[in-house]
């Protein structure tokens, strides 16, 4: 029973990868700013996170960032991946059963022992961080991501929801343009 407890609270606490949210103890992203144009975004996600989503999540919240901050365009200038691991295993609990029959002065019987558990669970997070510089027009000398483009992709791809989006993006073109 007490197995049950356990894994039934391991699940609703971790039960899938880290959502598209500010960070918070289950995962997340944040940033600092660094510069006017300049930031850094980090995005780290828990033990079912998988390595693609924690880049993808910290590129949608670099074009996020840049919206927000009223430019168009950002270029990564240094990025970092990794990887944090641990391991964990469950207790071993042992369970033996025995039966005995007496016959006149002597006694017959029998034990069985079982175990369960002593299973080691790899967890690896993975997390990103991307140092942004944010343009109003495109640079040209470099590659450039299209940050509205990127939101709008991202956000589709991870079902994000685009409640702000259009109002967003709406207001930004308007002062951009």
């Amino acid at each position: 029973m007490l197995k049950i407890i356990f894994g039934l609270s391991v699940l609703l606490l971790t039960g899938c990868a880290t959502s598209y949210q500010s960070q918070s103890f289950t995962g997340g992203y944040s940033e600092t700013q660094i510069d006017e144009n300049v930031f850094i975004v980090s995005f780290e996600g828990n033990g079912y996170t998988k390595r693609e989503r924690a880049s993808d999540l910290a590129l949608l919240r670099s074009a996020e960032l840049t919206l927000q901050s009223e430019f168009k365009y950002f270029v990564i200038i240094d990025s970092d991946s990794y990887s944090s691991t641990s391991y964990h295993t469950t207790p071993t609990t042992y369970n033996t059963t025995s039966n005995a029959k007496i016959s006149g002065n002597n006694i017959y019987g029998s034990s069985r022992t079982t175990s369960s558990g002593g299973n080691t669970y790899k967890m690896s997070k993975p997390s990103e961080s991307n140092t942004i510089v944010c343009f109003k027009e495109k640079p040209s000398n470099t590659f450039s991501y299209n940050a509205e483009f990127i939101y709008k992709s991202m956000s589709e791809k991870y079902g994000v929801p685009a409640s702000d989006e259009p109002t967003l993006i709406q207001k930004l073109k308007n002062k951009l343009l």
